[in-house]
């Protein structure tokens, strides 16, 4: 017996709350904040390999204040892992954080929650309660009640939706209200003393309004940066620096003092987000797909101002930055691999760094990448790249991040 086995479950152990997914982005923070809050927490999760590594006390991605937590939460015992399905009928509360994902129509794939339910639900037990956590399309909950009564399943239902910046989930938790529904009174007031455990702000809503909540927050925000970057691409396209135009705007003017600066919008949850919406209302959202297609069409307009300036057959390119969003390990859905993706066709070469991504075997040393590249782009503003020294090459910094190097757009 390893030193971290003792922290995989035993199947007579019982359990305050298991999470399914737990290993993952959404899953983990709210485990181990759970555990610090006295509750026996389970971590259930397919992934052998980021249990492993979650059941030796580290992290298997970035998340802050996690560090810390979690080698004390394991050694107080109030946090396990398992692999087997089967132990989450030994925790009172069940937590599924898998939610549904769109196909490459950009339809919701409601097949998602329907498998992840019956792979489950054999392992459910009469009383126990359910919560949802991760996005679902609009009605899920409802249906889900109704599937459960179908298929014989005596339980409590719930959806409450995850809002925090992954990277900063913990703090978050804990300090930012937390919108809790149920299919009836019952689990809607079960909902209300689980997340009261976190925080002291709970607002309750019909499952359909808490499910249209998650949506619609994520969708703004999507929607305020295709703005931004939209008048990012009119000013540049027009000789401007839109910078400076937005310096103007937002300075000691308090109506445009939220407005998000240009760049990269992308990652598992905003774009998904909002073509769920599209589809929910595919005749009352065009402001969703409109947005679509000008913060994924960011990297092609890129492509074209620098087609317009050099020929790239003759140029290697190099990109700093893979991950979705800055300061993350997480490289899901970003925009980064889609402007690889076409930049290979386009020049001689394109070389990759990141300093935070490990997942990714064809990465290059910063310092390589700098040295060997004709043009640079700013993909990510990760703060590893503040003081950066680019040697006085051309960069594209549509985020107005780098002090060094001459922007050309």
């Amino acid at each position: 017996m390893t030193e971290n086995s003792k922290y995989y479950a035993d199947a007579d152990m019982k359990f305050d709350i298991a999470i399914v997914g737990g290993a993952g982005h959404v899953g983990l923070p709210l485990a181990i904040t759970f555990a610090t809050k006295g509750q026996r927490v389970l971590v259930q999760d397919i992934n052998e390999d980021a249990l492993k590594i979650i059941a030796s006390g580290e992290l298997p991605a970035l998340e802050k204040g996690a560090d810390v937590l979690l080698p004390q939460v394991l050694k107080d015992g109030n946090l396990f892992v398992t692999s087997d399905p089967a132990m989450v009928g030994n925790a009172d509360t069940v937590v599924i954080t898998i939610g549904t994902p769109v196909d490459e129509f950009l339809d919701p794939v409601h097949k998602a929650v329907k498998q992840c339910i019956d792979d489950l639900s054999p392992n459910l037990k009469d009383g126990q309660f359910i919560v949802m956590r991760s996005t679902v399309f609009p009605g899920t909950t409802d249906w889900l009640n109704t599937y459960f009564k179908q298929i014989g399943k005596d339980l409590l239902l719930a959806f409450c939706p995850e809002r925090v910046v992954q990277g900063l989930s913990i703090d978050e938790l804990q300090n930012m209200p937390q919108i809790v529904s149920g299919t009836t009174e019952e689990a809607a007031k079960r909902a209300h003393a689980l997340f009261s455990k976190l925080t002291d702000d709970t607002i309750e809503l019909t499952p359909l309004e808490a499910e249209l909540a998650k949506l619609f927050n994520n969708s703004y925000r999507y929607i305020s940066f295709a703005i931004t970057n939209q008048f990012y691409m009119m000013a540049n396209s027009a000789g401007a620096d839109y910078h400076r135009i937005m310096d103007a705007m937002t300075r000691n003017y308090p109506r445009a003092k939220d407005m998000a600066k240009p760049g990269f919008s992308a990652g598992p949850c905003l774009f998904k987000d909002t073509m769920q919406l599209a589809a929910f209302a595919p005749d009352q959202f065009n402001l969703g797909r409109a947005a679509m297609l000008v913060n994924e069409g960011i990297v092609l307009y890129i492509i074209d101002r620098l087609k317009q300036r050099y020929d790239l057959a003759d140029m290697t390119v190099g990109l700093l930055g893979m991950a979705f969003k800055p300061n993350s390990d997480d490289i899901r859905a970003s925009l980064s691999y889609k402007l690889k993706k076409h930049l290979v066709i386009a020049c001689r070469d394109v070389l990759t760094t990141d300093p935070l991504v490990s997942v990714d075997d064809e990465l290059e040393p910063l310092q390589h990448v700098v040295d060997k590249s004709d043009v640079l782009i700013l993909c990510v503003p990760h703060s590893d790249y503040r003081n950066l020294d680019t040697g006085g090459k051309t960069v594209i910094d549509i985020w107005d991040f780098l002090e060094d190097g001459i922007n050309v757009f």
